[in-house]
């Protein structure tokens, strides 16, 4: 499925399992319409025992250029891959892969930079006097999102999760500078007074899934307060944070920023792709349907 674009040019696409729901083809069409570029990106469901076959077989018979990789393929596309960049190295996965000029296949990560880009372009957004972290969850996109608050600086970093020792794991694989500590799920209220940024990381809210029952009482009114979850756009938690006057930012930015390193290694577009309202309004109306 193309979505949109042109037959001719470069091919990318985005692979898992499932794969119909992906809007990543509508963001790097647009963008394409957008530069006059030709190429196309495609949606290209994949079942794990055939993952090494139909991605190499995409990426040479088929000729594509690279690709994003999603659910449940990260890790797979990690071992696949010939070499990889600084950020897949050190939360090893990988979501985007670019085919070098000398035919290997570099696994690159762009979800820290779209966790980051996302934040830093937030309204009201400021760095300043944001020391400890509460983060939600302790999974893949775990990773990125603690990473990213690493390079922000934040001091303290608390990873709560249901199963404690998967937020035991994750601090060990993340703390190069003894700053991040596994919290069981219980000891959040506790933790609350004591955080100025408070991110959900899990399914909780999303819709289908359970919703994600926190009591944000004691969480200071200063304290930043975001969702990667976009469906809804606006989760409870982020309803009940906006009601009570903390600054709040959705998920959905993350899931454009994030497209931004690929789209340009795709196809060498003249200037950097923009994240704007107009595309923010074009994925909620797909969203919709």
């Amino acid at each position: 499925m193309t979505d949109a674009g042109s037959t001719s040019g470069p091919v990318a696409g985005v692979i898992g399992q499932p794969i119909a729901h992906s809007l990543s083809p509508l963001i790097h069409n647009t963008w394409l319409k957008r530069f006059g570029l030709p190429g196309c990106y495609e949606r290209r469901e994949i079942a794990p025992e055939y993952f090494d076959r139909d991605v190499r077989s995409l990426l040479t018979q088929e000729g594509w250029v690279g690709m994003n990789v999603t659910l449940p393929h990260k890790q797979a596309a990690c071992d696949f891959c010939d070499c990889l960049d600084p950020a897949a190295r050190r939360l090893g996965a990988v979501n985007t892969i670019v085919t070098l000029s000398d035919g290997r296949f570099e696994g690159r990560n762009t979800d820290l930079y779209g966790f980051r880009t996302n934040l830093e372009n937030a309204p009201g957004w400021s760095r300043t006097g944001r020391d400890a972290a509460l983060v939600l969850g302790a999974g893949g996109a775990a990773r990125a999102v603690v990473a990213a608050l690493q390079d922000l600086g934040f001091r303290q970093i608390f990873i709560a999760n249901r199963s404690l020792d998967k937020a035991q794991d994750l601090a060990l694989a993340l703390d190069y500078s003894n700053s991040l500590h596994a919290v069981a799920w219980a000891e959040i209220p506790g933790l609350l007074p004591k955080c100025d940024f408070l991110v959900n990381t899990t399914s909780l809210g999303m819709v289908g899934q359970p919703p994600l029952l926190i009591d944000l009482t004691r969480l200071p009114t200063g304290a930043f307060v975001t969702d990667i979850v976009y469906k809804p756009l606006e989760t409870a938690l982020l309803t009940q944070a906006r009601a009570r006057g903390n600054r709040v930012v959705d998920g959905l930015g993350m899931l454009l920023y994030q497209a931004v390193p690929g789209f340009q290694a795709w196809f060498n577009p003249p200037s950097t792709p923009v994240v704007d309202a107009q595309l923010r309004d074009n994925i909620l109306k797909a969203m919709a349907v």
